[in-house]
């Protein structure tokens, strides 16, 4: 048994074989049919499923392109059916001056275009929001507690079961207006970068 720490660009090629075995195979492909969507040579596509090839950005982003996955898809480590992130297992920010705000990723895989959040603050609290890039829409749903969000200046009040849809591009901010714990979940839909299709 080795203590020797696994080579990171070895991990890299397991996952992009095991991840486009497993695409091909779902979408009925053979070898050769997938070597012509992305016009490489279907030897390129065996060795690569092999994990004994180290492709070039060329053919990754030929994969890519013809599979319709993101880089970073095809090589993520391949995931079950279903995987349980036990309470406390994501990302947690504590935000805010004095009074606390923590915000929950509820995403534990990127989502491209995508953030869900998940806002608890303390009674008082207040929490300023980053401008996104312009074309950004976000939506604040109030889950419990006294929630208000300032855009550009106009305060909007939210009770339980109240959403707020509003430019994520613009100055924004949210407050717990009540004397308990308000939760909230935010959901940015970010504007696709220029040049971007």
């Amino acid at each position: 048994m080795s203590d020797r720490e696994p080579d990171p660009v070895e991990a890299l090629s397991e996952h992009l074989s095991e991840n486009l075995r497993a695409v091909r195979a779902l979408r009925g492909l053979t070898q050769g049919q997938l070597a012509r969507l992305c016009g490489v040579p279907r030897s390129t596509i065996a060795n690569l499923e092999a994990g004994g090839s180290n492709p070039t950005l060329s053919v990754l982003a030929r994969l890519s392109l013809a599979l319709q996955l993101s880089l970073e898809e095809l090589l993520s480590p391949p995931r079950g059916r279903c995987q349980v992130f036990r309470k406390g297992s994501l990302p947690v920010q504590t935000r805010g001056r004095g009074k606390k705000a923590l915000v929950h990723k509820l995403l534990p895989h990127p989502i491209p275009g995508m953030e869900i959040d998940r806002f608890e603050l303390e009674a008082g609290a207040r929490v300023v929001g980053v401008p996104h890039r312009p074309g950004t829409q976000e939506y604040l749903c109030c889950e419990s507690g006294l929630l208000t969000v300032v855009v550009r200046g106009e305060s909007f009040h939210l009770e339980p079961g109240d959403v707020a849809a509003f430019p994520g591009d613009q100055a924004h901010s949210y407050h717990n207006r009540g004397r308990g714990t308000a939760v909230g979940f935010s959901v940015v839909t970010l504007a696709p970068l220029p040049g971007a299709s």
